[in-house]
């Protein structure tokens, strides 16, 4: 059981900033609580710092919480679940879940997604969540990369779309989404369509693709500016991915680094080298992780960066980046002053 201690602060804070997320209405806190694999919190067994630490993050302004029913197998949404519970808050904030389809799932696309939306809600505790986000990639083909689908499988009959919508409607999701990973083409063909409402992207520093275009020796993944797609489509964006997995707070790679087909180890390690030059860059005056989140909200459509808190002093860091009245890097001074954090 959490130790609640002294009753939920839910009011808003100086510090916290809340924008609009898209065609929602929605008004999420800039700073996000990503309950991932990466920072271990909320898939694993520390029960009473899971409590201490998301009970803080309510404190200190955090309103959107988000999860997936792949990570660490349901122990998330679990752990989630059962804090918001105790704490009895899961009225006061938004909870965003996602759905990864396997190869066996698309022979019935509506059946297996309301099933592990169900399981979600369960393990939740909830009737409903606000935002239910596809976890595949878009491509082309299926199988271009790891777990990737295609546009017709989204938005054709008995597809994704279709699937989602029916959920919205029957009430057990608020408003349904995309992870922003895939062929930029497709997923761009996907957002024309109109029919998600949010997009969580990654978008940071040593990869800002996703918000701009990129120069032709750009050497890492390009998401084809697709947040200006999104734009145009109003849809709310979130960026994911803001510190690299860890990489722009010089972190050690995590176990779920070591293991993960869609970020893995090569990429942190060029990431994490990448940071290395930066910080070399900056020198000592400007803290890293605090310039990285800056960064990712300096982006005027992006609503909220996802950022997997493990330790309460993490979230009071990651708020410097609203105290900070200096203006956030832009990309193009980075690879001014350092050309090799453009590309390999």
């Amino acid at each position: 059981m959490c130790s609640v201690g002294n009753p939920l602060f839910v009011g808003l804070t100086a510090s916290m900033q809340y924008r609009l997320l898209g065609k929602t209405g929605l008004r999420v806190s800039a700073l996000s609580f990503g309950a991932g694999p990466v920072s271990r919190l909320m898939v694993g067994d520390d029960v009473q710092r899971q409590c201490d630490v998301i009970k803080y993050a309510i404190e200190r302004g955090v309103n959107w919480f988000d999860t997936a029913a792949t990570y660490g197998n349901g122990l998330s949404e679990q752990n989630l679940g059962r804090v918001l519970d105790e704490l009895a808050a899961a009225s006061r904030v938004y909870v965003a879940t996602k759905i990864r389809l396997t190869t066996e799932d698309l022979g019935d696309i509506p059946g297996a997604v309301r099933r592990s939306v169900e399981a979600s809600l369960r393990r939740l505790k909830l009737s409903r969540v606000t935002l239910l986000q596809l976890h595949n990639a878009i491509t082309p083909q299926r199988g271009d990369e790891p777990t990737s689908i295609t546009p017709d499988d989204v938005l054709g009959v008995g597809g994704v779309a279709e699937a989602f919508e029916d959920l919205r409607d029957s009430g057990l999701v608020r408003h349904i989404g995309l992870t922003g990973i895939g062929n930029p083409t497709s997923l761009a063909q996907v957002v024309r369509s109109g029919r998600f409402e949010a997009m969580q992207v990654p978008y940071h520093m040593l990869n800002p693709s996703a918000g701009r275009h990129m120069p032709e020796n750009f050497a890492e993944t390009n998401y084809g500016n697709i947040i200006a797609t999104c734009t145009e489509m109003q849809m709310g964006v979130l960026a994911i991915r803001v510190l690299a997995g860890g990489a722009l707070a010089g972190n050690s790679p995590s176990p779920h680094t070591l293991k993960t087909p869609f970020f893995p180890l090569d990429l942190y390690e060029r990431d994490r080298q990448r940071a290395t030059q930066i910080h070399d860059v900056l020198g000592t005056e400007r803290h890293l992780p605090e310039e990285a989140i800056r960064f990712a909200l300096a982006h005027p459509q992006v609503s909220s960066a996802l950022v997997g808190f493990a330790e309460r002093s993490q979230i009071d860091d990651a708020l410097l980046a609203f105290d900070n009245k200096s203006s956030a890097l832009n990309w193009d001074s980075i690879c001014g002053v350092e050309p090799k954090t453009c590309s390999n």
